[in-house]
């Protein structure tokens, strides 16, 4: 065992890598020692397979660490550390089953559950309104939950490792997130939300079905890392110019907006109305015309730091409209197209 001080003046109990297969060990310590001065408790690496009861009389303790044991569940005694802020726990056997259900009334700032067979997202951790890190990484989520943007003072998200399918808009509503960690899924795109993002300086996307990005993307601007290797985007891109005719509503739609008739809900349904304010315009500047569900998917290469060529997805509003660089010139074009990127803007991209 190890008592040691830590710089902010909290003991430190270490009573990691000594095989403890029970609790009486942590009874007895917390009876000699005054278990209110400890800060921080280290028991990783030990068999344990239940959370110590005795873990309730260190009322003080900021840091805990029970990582690789053998927790099946986390006992409700972890709910009296009302001062606790981090809680370590990676590399056991939990599963949403585990999780005390008032767990979401604590005060945690970081929690790691990564390394355990979660299936999803436990909705306690949803809860957890001053939680700054949570790492879920290598576990077997296949969903982001919506609720996801509840985590408002959220700066890190790892998720690495899952089997993720896709990723919910609602990560735009997190204000603070900087580290987003998606490696190792199975996403296949990325919604425009995320264009949001302000805050967010770095996004893990390697080892995923990514066959393209959307455009909006570019305006992460204060995004220093990407890493996409790994994807199908990096070695091939997929031009897919399949076009469902438009309906007679989309095409008396198209006319209406791109001749800019004059409509309110005087003269016309509500659900008309509603539908001729959902027109998108096509993105070529040439083009004046809007769409609604109808139009042609296009894939666009464009530079990342003067090194990169990644294809990009954008929309256009029938076959008969071409963006104004098409592949054949897209290197004559690149220095005056609106998704140039300054090198400033992107500092990292990883591909290889």
């Amino acid at each position: 065992m190890d008592v040691l001080e830590n710089m902010e003046g909290g003991n430190v109990l270490n009573l990691s890598r000594m095989d403890l297969d029970s609790t009486a060990a942590l009874e007895e310590m917390g009876e000699e020692m005054a278990a209110e001065e400890t800060r921080q408790l280290l028991l990783s690496h030990n068999r344990l397979s239940v959370l110590p009861v005795g873990v309730a009389h260190f009322s003080n303790l900021l840091f805990l660490d029970v990582s690789s044991n053998r927790l099946a569940f986390l006992c409700d005694q972890i709910l009296a550390l009302t001062k606790l802020r981090t809680l370590i726990a990676k590399n056991n056997r939990l599963d949403e089953s585990s999780v005390p259900k008032d767990l979401g009334k604590m005060c945690l700032e970081v929690v790691n559950f990564s390394g355990n067979r979660f299936e999803e997202v436990p909705p306690q951790l949803l809860e957890l309104r001053r939680l700054r890190s949570l790492s879920l990484g290598g576990n077997r989520l296949k969903a982001i939950p919506p609720e996801i943007e509840n985590l408002f003072s959220l700066e890190l998200l790892y998720l690495g490792g899952n089997a993720i399918t896709s990723i919910p808009p609602e990560l735009a509503s997190l204000p603070y997130l900087s580290y987003l960690v998606l490696c190792d899924n199975r996403i296949q795109g990325i919604p425009p939300q995320l264009a949001q993002m302000n805050s967010l300086r770095s996004l893990s996307l390697h080892n995923n079905l990514l066959m393209y990005l959307p455009r909006e993307i570019l305006n992460l601007v204060h995004l220093e890392e990407l890493s996409l290797r790994g994807n199908p985007l990096v070695v091939r891109f997929v031009r897919d110019l399949t076009y469902d005719p438009p309906s007679l509503l989309e095409l008396t739609g198209r006319i209406v907006k791109s001749r800019n008739f004059h409509y309110t809900p005087q003269n016309l349904p509500e659900n008309l109305v509603r539908y001729l304010d959902s027109a998108s315009k096509c993105p070529n500047p040439k083009c004046a015309g809007v769409y609604f569900d109808s139009c042609v998917r296009h894939i666009k290469f464009v530079d990342f730091c003067g090194k990169y060529r990644l294809p990009l997805m954008h929309y256009l509003c029938s076959p008969e409209c071409f963006s104004p660089c098409s592949s054949s010139s897209q290197s004559d074009c690149d220095s005056e197209d609106e998704f140039n990127i300054p090198q400033h803007r992107m500092q990292k991209v990883l591909l290889g």
